[in-house]
C-alpha cells in the first residue's frame, strides 16, 4: 500500500540523522558537534532511525561517526559516565522520515481541519518509533511483521496505542483499515512479551459505545499489569465535515450514564489490582455537570498528556497553593484566557481568588471555538483569530496564555499568528502560563510563593 511507507517531507534526506540541538556544557558541545551536523554511524553500525541511536549512546562507551556539512567526517571515540546525558538532539525519527497512516478513521481530527493552514498540521503519523520517544499514540494497523518483530526483540515499551474497539469487525468499521482486525492479537504478542501499553479509546457515540466500550474495557483490563491504563476520550467533532461519515457528539445524559458505568469499572478494578486503570477525559464531567473526580481516582495520572486529570490535578495545585497566598497585594487587573470547557473551574477559582487576595482583578475569557466550531472546547485548540475577535481592547492590560495553546517550539497559535500579533490585536501584554497550579497563581499575584514543588 503506498499510504505504508514514510511522509515525503524528509525523503531528499542522505543518511544519517541530521543534529537538532547541542546541549551547552555536554558532550556534545565538548567534541565540537554542532546544529546541521550528521550523525552517519554508531559504532560503525548504520543508523536505521532514532532508536538505533538511543540505543548505541546508551553505552558508556562508543564512536560516533559526524558528518559537517562541508563533507569532513569526524570519527569521535566518547567515554561518559554512567547515567551522563550525551546532549544531542536529532532532527527527525528516521532518514525517510516519519511513518505515515494507512487508516481512513471515521473520526479522523485531521481530515476535519480546514485548508490553507500550516503543513504540519496535515501530517498523519502512526510510527511505533515516536509512540516510544514521544508517547504519540499508535493504532498498531500499520505495523507489519518485521517492525512487531523489532519492539518485541528490542524490548520497546511502553507504547501508547489507540484501541477504540477491542471488536475487530467494529474497529475495521471504525478506521476503513482491513489490518486494523489484527488488535487482539497484536496485543498479545506485545503484552505476552512484556511490553507495557497505555490504551486510548475515542468513544464515538452508537459506534464504539455501549457494549463494545464495556468488551474493550474488560478484555484490556485482562491483560494488567502490561495494559497500563486505559483512557476513554470523546471525539472530537469541527464544523469541517463536509462529505465525511455522519458523527454526534455525546449528550450531557449519555455523558452522565457513561460515568455512573466508570465508577463501576473503576472500583471494580481497584478491588483486584489496586489501580483504577480506566480514566475519563475531563470533558465529560464538564458535559454531565459533574465535579471531577478526587485525585486518588486517577492514581499517577498516566494519561496526563492525553487530557485526562489534568483539571483535577490543577486544581489539587491551586489548593497547594493556597495557604502560601498573601493577604493583600498592589493593584493589580489579570484576564485569563481559556477555553469554554474550562469555564466553570476558572470563573469558580478566580472569585475565590479575588476573595482571597485583596487588591486583585480576575477577568475569565472563555473563548467559544468559531474557526473549528463551537463544539470544540479545549484551550489547546483555540487560535489567536477567535481570542482577539472576543476580547477586544485590553488598554494595556495583561492576560495569561495557557501553553497549551502554542506550539511546543515557537510563539504561534494554530493560525500561525504570534503572541506578539495577539498583543497588538487586543492592546495588551501577554503571559505564557505551564500547565501547572501554582505557576498559574504566581502569574496571578505577580512573583513567586514559597511552596515546595516536591511535596
Amino acid at each position: 500500500m503506498p499510504c505504508s511507507g514514510s511522509s515525503g517531507g524528509w525523503n531528499n534526506l542522505a543518511n544519517g540523522l541530521v543534529v537538532a540541538g547541542v546541549s551547552s556544557g555536554s558532550i556534545a558541545e565538548e567534541m565540537e558537534i554542532q546544529v546541521g551536523d550528521r550523525v552517519l554511524t554508531v559504532n560503525e553500525e548504520e543508523l536505521r532511525d532514532i532508536i538505533d541511536f538511543q540505543y548505541g549512546i546508551a553505552e558508556d562507551e562508543f564512536t560516533l561517526l559526524i558528518e559537517k556539512p562541508n563533507g569532513e567526517q569526524w570519527e569521535l571515540d566518547i567515554e561518559k559516565a554512567p547515567g551522563e546525558f550525551l546532549g544531542l538532539e536529532v532532527e527527525t525519527i528516521s532518514p525517510e522520515g516519519t511513518k505515515i497512516c494507512c487508516n481512513n478513521c471515521t473520526f479522523c481530527f485531521v481530515a476535519q481541519m480546514p485548508k490553507g493552514m500550516r503543513a504540519t498540521l496535515y501530517d498523519k503519523d502512526d510510527d511505533y518509533r515516536l509512540s516510544m520517544t514521544q508517547g504519540s499514540f499508535i493504532t498498531l494497523s500499520n505495523l507489519n511483521d518485521e517492525e512487531l518483530n523489532r519492539i518485541i526483540s528490542l524490548h520497546l515499551s511502553p507504547l501508547y496505542v489507540s484501541v477504540h474497539a477491542w471488536n475487530p469487525e467494529v474497529r475495521v468499521k471504525l478506521m476503513k483499515n482491513p489490518q486494523a482486525g489484527k488488535l487482539p492479537e497484536q496485543i498479545k504478542r506485545l503484552t505476552e512479551a512484556g511490553i507495557a501499553i497505555h490504551a486510548q479509546i475515542v468513544l464515538v457515540p452508537e459506534h464504539n459505545d455501549g457494549d463494545v466500550l464495556a468488551e474493550t474495557i474488560l478484555r484490556l483490563g485482562e491483560r494488567y499489569p502490561a495494559i497500563q491504563s486505559i483512557a476513554v476520550v470523546p471525539v472530537g467533532l469541527t464544523r469541517y465535515r463536509e462529505k465525511l461519515t455522519p458523527l454526534r457528539g455525546f449528550t450531557p445524559e449519555e455523558a452522565s450514564r457513561l460515568l455512573d458505568q466508570a465508577e463501576t469499572w473503576q472500583r471494580d478494578f481497584f478491588e483486584r489490582t489496586g489501580q483504577h486503570l480506566v480514566y475519563f477525559a475531563d470533558e465529560f464531567y464538564v458535559l454531565a455537570g459533574r465535579e471531577f473526580p478526587q485525585v486518588s481516582i486517577y492514581d499517577d495520572f498516566p494519561q496526563l498528556e492525553n487530557g485526562v486529570g489534568m483539571a483535577r490535578k490543577y486544581i489539587a495545585e491551586l489548593e497547594k497553593g493556597w495557604r502560601f497566598l498573601p493577604d493583600t497585594i498592589s493593584k493589580r487587573h489579570v484576564h485569563l484566557i481559556t477555553g469554554t470547557s474550562a469555564q466553570g473551574l476558572f470563573m469558580d477559582w478566580s472569585k475565590k481568588l479575588m476573595d482571597r487576595v485583596s487588591g486583585l482583578t480576575l477577568t475569565v475569557h472563555a473563548i467559544q471555538n468559531k474557526f473549528f466550531g463551537e463544539t470544540v472546547t479545549v484551550a489547546g485548540l483555540l487560535t489567536a483569530q477567535d481570542i482577539a475577535l472576543q476580547i477586544g481592547d485590553l488598554a494595556g492590560g495583561e492576560f495569561l496564555i495557557p501553553r497549551v495553546m502554542l506550539k511546543a517550539d515557537e510563539p504561534l497559535f494554530l493560525d500561525d499568528h504570534s503572541v506578539q500579533w495577539l498583543e497588538e490585536s487586543v492592546n495588551g501584554h501577554a503571559s505564557i502560563v505551564e500547565n501547572d497550579g501554582l505557576a498559574f497563581l504566581e502569574q496571578v499575584i505577580g512573583y513567586s510563593l514559597e511552596v515546595e514543588r516536591c511535596e
